[in-house]
């Protein structure tokens, strides 16, 4: 399927979503267009909408774009939820413990949680390489390894505050907050008294971190079509037999696919730590980032620059959906229906076409059986 073909089943398929949502919605009684009117100004009615719904899309583009990169190398990254949480440690580590001046703590920081993002991706990596472990079994795993190691870190009294139930806040210096200390200063509160709607964008958490998910959804498709890396990676995936007869290292490209995608979702933990949070919490279940991440990926047919679009539809499908409840009494369930029906018409054609190539194999058997004959 072209590009040009993916973009319009993909078009479709948010359409037939839609369409699957409004029944739902008028199934219970509610009118889907004030329903989705609801959704619409719950994300651009308000400038601190729009923002709120940036910063939510944040971890879910970048983990998007972990597992996009993951599935062009022919590997499921179904452990970007785990990346993601050791990401967000490894910033916490760096940007509490380390005191540097402001530009470069917040560096350092993100650097931290890349690093610990890419190791655990790289432990899924080596297990396959080697042992040839299902990576994904073995990154599931690594989520609740990661999960509960995070809950384990807060038992001790260098990270977990005092009679709380998360860790103390990172420096200052490092956290990455668009123009934080400005807008708290007495110069930005009088400017932004005259600029009404420049103060209520502002007044949310915006971060980096969208401007960093940008980037790195740059960076990844230069590597994926423009270097020798992502040929590599590319031909392991879509042929592993042939790349190595064709002298690739199959097993080295394998644990290096897997590392750059830790990397990437550890960047989103980091991201949304120095960003929004600034501490890690005792945390009763998966937060579900990764999980989202796949939904970003699969709704961007793969594509590292598409998953910041599909990963601001998500968001706002998300943040605008919340609205529902106060605004129609409609359950919040309505809007993941309506997510999992988007994301289930873009997977029919991807399985259509397994069907086909499972029906032509069928048929060039049966053929070669009858020659022989």
């Amino acid at each position: 399927m072209n590009s040009k073909k993916k973009f319009i089943f993909t078009m479709l398929s948010i359409f037939l979503g839609f369409i699957v949502g409004g029944i739902i919605i008028l199934s219970i009684g509610k009118s889907p267009m004030q329903a989705y009117k609801t959704i619409i100004l719950g994300v651009v009615g308000k400038p601190q909408y729009i923002s709120w719904t940036i910063v939510k899309a944040i971890p879910i583009i970048l983990t998007g774009i972990s597992v996009a990169f993951a599935f062009n190398t022919g590997l499921f990254n179904i452990g970007a939820e785990g990346q993601y949480i050791v990401g967000g440690i490894g910033a916490l580590i760096a940007g509490y413990f380390l005191e540097l001046p402001p530009i470069i703590h917040p560096i350092v920081a993100l650097l931290f949680g890349m690093l610990f993002g890419a190791i655990w991706g790289a432990v899924v990596g080596f297990l396959k390489a080697k042992f040839n472990v299902n990576e994904v079994i073995s990154s599931i795993m690594m989520n609740w390894i990661a999960f509960y190691s995070s809950n384990y870190l807060l038992s001790f009294n260098a990270f977990r505050k005092p009679e709380s139930d998360q860790s103390y806040d990172v420096l200052e210096s490092a956290k990455t907050i668009f123009l934080g200390k400005w807008k708290l200063s007495e110069a930005g509160q009088a400017f932004l008294k005259t600029k009404p709607v420049l103060k209520q964008f502002l007044r949310p958490p915006l971060n980096w971190g969208f401007i960093i998910a940008i980037i790195a959804a740059i960076v990844i498709w230069y590597i994926l079509n423009r270097t020798t890396l992502g040929y590599q990676l590319k031909a392991v995936g879509f042929n592993k037999d042939a790349a190595e007869y064709g002298g690739i290292d199959v097993k080295k490209n394998t644990v290096y696919s897997m590392t750059i995608a830790g990397l990437l979702s550890g960047l989103a933990g980091a991201a949304m730590l120095l960003g929004v949070s600034h501490h890690i919490g005792v945390m009763a279940s998966l937060q579900g980032y990764g999980f989202d991440g796949m939904a970003v990926s699969l709704i961007a047919s793969n594509n590292p620059i598409l998953c910041i679009p599909a990963g601001l539809l998500y968001a706002g499908l998300e943040y605008g959906g919340s609205k529902l409840t106060s605004a129609m009494n409609t359950p919040t369930e309505v809007v993941n229906i309506l997510t999992g029906a988007i994301v289930f018409f873009i997977a029919m054609p991807k399985l259509f076409e397994m069907i086909r190539l499972l029906f032509t194999k069928k048929g060039a058997k049966k053929g070669e059986n009858k020659w022989l004959i």
